[in-house]
């Protein structure tokens, strides 16, 4: 099963670097990796995939002083986007000395005259600090613009370097930037750097601001069991991000034992019946006295009444599987006359706009770096990335060919439901 892994470049690499001390990593450099089903749909073994190594060049596509680049942030907030900010900012004046940074704000409205937001200059001096702020100095929106008005704006500010900082969305955005600047036969190089709090993006092992996403995710539902045990038949119930998937429900279950319940969109569960979510809870309680639920925003949307409706990004709008979760369980402890005590903890945009912890930092670091290296050397239509734990190049045409989702077969998912004591019955797809 072939897979693809080739980087478009704008041309011939012909200009020195001016990296003064560096290990450079040539082209013909590759990552090689066995990838899983988990990554490739239909694989019923592991895949040998060679992928070009993230690295600084010798030689460069851009002469530094000419070139101008512009940073767009798209989609909802994250930790760890200042930093990424930060670092290709910085990588760009002091490594290469390139003769602007420009910051696009409000997302890809920033590009469109019609909604007449201002550039922000990025200079060292102006990001110095922003990696100890949440959220983006930038500021984001959501929803598509059209990619012809976008390199129509490329064109008037003289730009040769896009980067573009955002999720699914916005790496289909860029692949249909790059897809117009090719048809134009231009000079521009799109670099996208995958951000996404739930972890969903294809062939994405771990995005940044994952860990920090799960280190609050533990904080709440420490506080969750806290209220759980502090009264009778007490219930904590915790809902995380993730619509499609369940990575930081299940990452943050796993990092804290005290989780009871996992509830993960890519298994739906019975609420009703012997092997249903409200039995088992009831048996729980009558057990051990208390309990802990934690939801990914996007589980049991099969139990839930949606309208079909969508929002900016063109993702469909979740029914509130919490509020039915708490009516029911209403309905059926009032119906046994059983009495509980339960405490609900929403902490998503809390999560979403603290700054990010060292671990990611440090990740976002690189991914900053390693993007410019990509941009100057003339790469496009690309994202920077890392598996298992090296840096490399992904073709945008991988990442934007599904979303990620959790493997409800893998051993991960395994060592979840031992670690929470679930039985595999409750979930209506048992692999």
């Amino acid at each position: 099963m072939p897979i693809d892994t080739t980087i478009p470049s704008l041309g011939p690499c012909k200009v020195d670097s001016p990296l003064p001390y560096c290990h450079f990593v040539d082209d013909s450099d590759r990552v090689r990796i066995y990838l899983s089903r988990e990554i490739i749909d239909d694989a019923t073994e592991e895949v040998l995939c060679e992928f070009e190594a993230a690295g600084p060049r010798q030689k460069i596509y851009f002469d530094p002083p000419k070139t101008k680049c512009a940073i767009v942030t798209c989609g909802g907030l994250c930790p760890g986007i200042n930093d990424v900010i930060r670092a290709i900012v910085m990588s760009a004046h002091h490594n290469y000395k390139v003769s602007s940074v420009l910051g696009i704000r409000y997302g890809l409205q920033g590009f469109i005259p019609k909604y007449h937001h201002d550039l922000m200059e990025l200079t060292p001096d102006s990001v110095s600090e922003i990696h100890e702020f949440g959220g983006t100095i930038l500021a984001s929106s959501r929803g598509h613009q059209p990619p012809e008005e976008i390199v129509d704006a490329l064109e008037r500010m003289n730009v040769s370097v896009l980067f573009m900082i955002g999720g699914d969305g916005t790496m289909k955005a860029a692949r249909g930037v790059t897809e117009e600047v090719a048809k134009r036969n231009l000079k521009i190089a799109v670099v996208g750097i995958p951000k996404t709090i739930d972890n969903d993006i294809n062939f994405v092992t771990k995005s940044f601001g994952f860990d920090t996403a799960v280190d609050k995710a533990t904080e709440a539902i420490r506080c969750a069991h806290v209220e759980a045990i502090g009264a009778p038949n007490g219930i904590g119930m915790v809902k995380l991000m993730g619509r499609e998937s369940g990575f930081i429900a299940a990452q943050a279950s796993l990092a804290l034992k005290e989780v009871n319940f996992v509830l993960v969109p890519e298994a739906p569960f019975a609420l009703h019946g012997p092997n249903g979510l409200l039995t088992l809870l009831h048996e729980r309680l009558k057990r051990r006295g208390h309990a802990v639920i934690v939801v990914a925003e996007g589980a049991g949307q099969d139990l839930c009444q949606t309208d079909g409706r969508k929002d900016a990004s063109g993702n469909p709008i979740l029914g509130d599987i919490c509020a039915l979760l708490r009516q029911e369980i209403k309905t059926y402890f009032d119906s046994l006359g059983f009495p509980y005590t339960l405490k609900y903890i929403d902490p998503s945009y809390i999560i979403r706009s603290v700054p990010a912890n060292s671990n990611d930092r440090i990740y976002c670091g690189f991914l900053g770096q390693h993007a410019v290296h990509a941009a100057m050397a003339g790469k496009t239509g690309m994202v920077v990335s890392k598996l298992q734990e090296r840096y490399l190049y992904l073709p945008l045409h991988l990442v934007t060919a599904k979303r990620r989702k959790l493997d409800i077969t893998s051993n991960y998912w395994r060592s979840v439901l031992e670690t929470t004591g679930q039985p595999l019955d409750m979930f209506t797809c048992n692999p």
